[in-house]
């Protein structure tokens, strides 16, 4: 199999790059509740609260997107020592985030959005912050800590300015000049309309309505008026590429070049809340890792596509966006590959961690018929994902004889692939698939037959077994007697 350089990109190299976020970090929170009546004390609503989370936000949704792809990531910035401090320490470490250079500093509250939502409806937003410029002192201790990682070795570096403080225009222009004296690329997700701090960075960020801010003039969101504000700010701010994301249009990069556009990829938009720290951080990773600008912005902008298919500030991981790009690759007619068990295992992971129920199964699938699409789309509605186990050549000829498969591995898992009710594809070459199983650990494990549930090999690292009848009069089996039939009868 042929790897492009974006799946090589995403499986061995991603994970060896280092990049740097510093910017305003940001704790979203979330209180989910039912409102059932009005409150005698006032004329408000009462929420009866159901669940709370947090999710990182602001530069710190930067930080858990590049995390998330398996970048080691140094996070950097001010906060308030307080409890909401404790809750980002948290949140950073369990992604795996260095956050040594971001500060508790006193007379600072760290920045927090608090969301009250009733019946999926926003009903209050409550902020927690003191914004200001950053003192003298914050100022020294943010650039010796960043000198010091850029001895230690750096391959990027994102500034994501929300307009709290921390991109002051000294700060930008001295975090950008110690950056490019190490050979490092800065990219800038900007805030305002004065773009004078950012002179000189590598790559912006600007959405549509950031670039008309910047280029003094309102335009419709269409190419060519976009590319003209672009230019002029490139020119004057003397920016190598700006990068303007469109929404429901995609994404357009602007240097002195070329402009390249990608169509945005979503089929389904429930929430366009961090894809511009989505396209950041894929945006420079993939540059600091080699890809080309075209490769770069076409990654980027496909992960975008995933997180605009969410609901609520979510990071990507490296194992969608792999799925993703793999799936782009056999639209296209390019070489098709199975997941490893590593990123099938991640994958799932990810899913489970979002609430999303995994669905297992298992087969040869030598030639696939009706009853295979039949038992995997009953299978598909068990749960939100299925991921389908197919044995390989070796495993196939031991259980079945010297004359099987008919189909190659690799041949039969891209046809279940090419199945809309198919999530992912995974080979194992064990007789069972237990080891693949506890593996995975899948809500619900299906088999298909006359099995009981307690024969089921794999069955003890799965939530439940569900055993679905096969269609009637359809098997592998049956296909391959009949052709031989026909071939003995001189028919075929």
């Amino acid at each position: 199999m042929r790897n492009t350089k974006s799946t090589q990109f995403l499986t061995e190299d991603i994970q060896k790059l280092r990049i740097a976020v510093i910017g305003d970090v940001m704790l979203d929170r979330y209180i989910y509740g039912e409102v059932k009546r009005i409150s005698p004390e006032a004329p408000v609503p009462v929420n009866r609260v159901r669940r709370m989370e947090s999710v990182l936000g602001g530069a710190g949704n930067v930080a858990a997107n590049l995390a998330g792809l398996g970048v080691q990531v140094y996070a950097a910035g001010v906060t308030g020592p307080d409890e909401h401090r404790e809750a980002l320490e948290e949140k950073m470490a369990a992604a795996g985030i260095d956050f040594s250079g971001l500060l508790p500093m006193m007379g600072r509250r760290t920045i927090t959005k608090m969301r009250i939502i009733g019946a999926r409806q926003q009903m209050l937003r409550l902020d927690f912050e003191e914004p200001g410029d950053l003192t003298p002192e914050e100022e020294e201790r943010l650039l010796d800590w960043l000198e010091k990682r850029l001895q230690a070795g750096l391959d990027g570096i994102v500034l994501s300015d929300y307009a709290k403080g921390v991109c002051s225009d000294h700060f930008c222009q001295t975090v950008i000049a110690l950056a490019h004296s190490a050979q490092v690329p800065v990219l800038v997700d900007p805030k305002g309309a004065d773009w004078r701090k950012y002179a000189g960075c590598d790559f912006i960020t600007p959405n549509v309505k950031e670039m008309c801010e910047a280029g003094g003039k309102v335009v419709p969101n269409e190419t060519e008026p976009l590319v003209e504000l672009a230019s002029k700010a490139r020119d004057d701010f003397h920016i190598k590429n700006v990068v303007v994301t469109r929404s429901e249009k995609g994404v357009s990069l602007i240097n002195r070049n070329e402009v390249i556009t990608e169509a945005a990829t979503a089929r389904d938009v429930f929430d366009v809340s961090g894809a511009g720290d989505t396209v950041a951080a894929v945006l420079l990773a993939a540059v600091a890792g080699g890809l080309s600008l075209g490769d770069a912005l076409n990654l980027s902008n496909k992960a975008a596509g995933i997180v605009v298919s969410k609901v609520g500030t979510y990071p990507v991981h490296r194992e969608e966006l792999l799925r993703e790009v793999l799936a782009c690759e056999e639209r296209e007619g390019r070489d098709y590959r199975p997941l490893s068990w590593d990123e099938v295992t991640s994958l799932a992971r990810t899913w489970q961690a979002a609430g999303e129920k995994i669905v297992f199964t298992n087969g040869c699938f030598d030639i696939l018929h009706t009853g295979h699409v039949t038992y995997l789309e009953q299978a598909s509605r068990l749960g939100q994902h299925l991921i389908v186990g197919v044995n390989t050549d070796a495993s196939v000829k031991r259980l079945k004889g010297e004359t099987r498969p008919l189909n190659q591995e690799n041949d039969r898992a891209r046809i279940l692939a090419a199945l809309a009710c198919v999530d992912a594809v995974v080979l194992f070459g064990e007789d069972t698939p237990a080891e693949l199983i506890r593996r995975i650990r899948p809500d619900i494990l299906v088999k298909g037959g006359d099995y009981k549930p307690e024969e089921v090999a794999g069955r003890e690292y799965a939530g439940r077994v569900e055993i679905l009848p096969f269609k009637e009069g359809y098997s592998t089996t049956g296909v391959i007697r009949k052709i031989a039939e026909l071939v003995k009868e001189g028919k075929l």
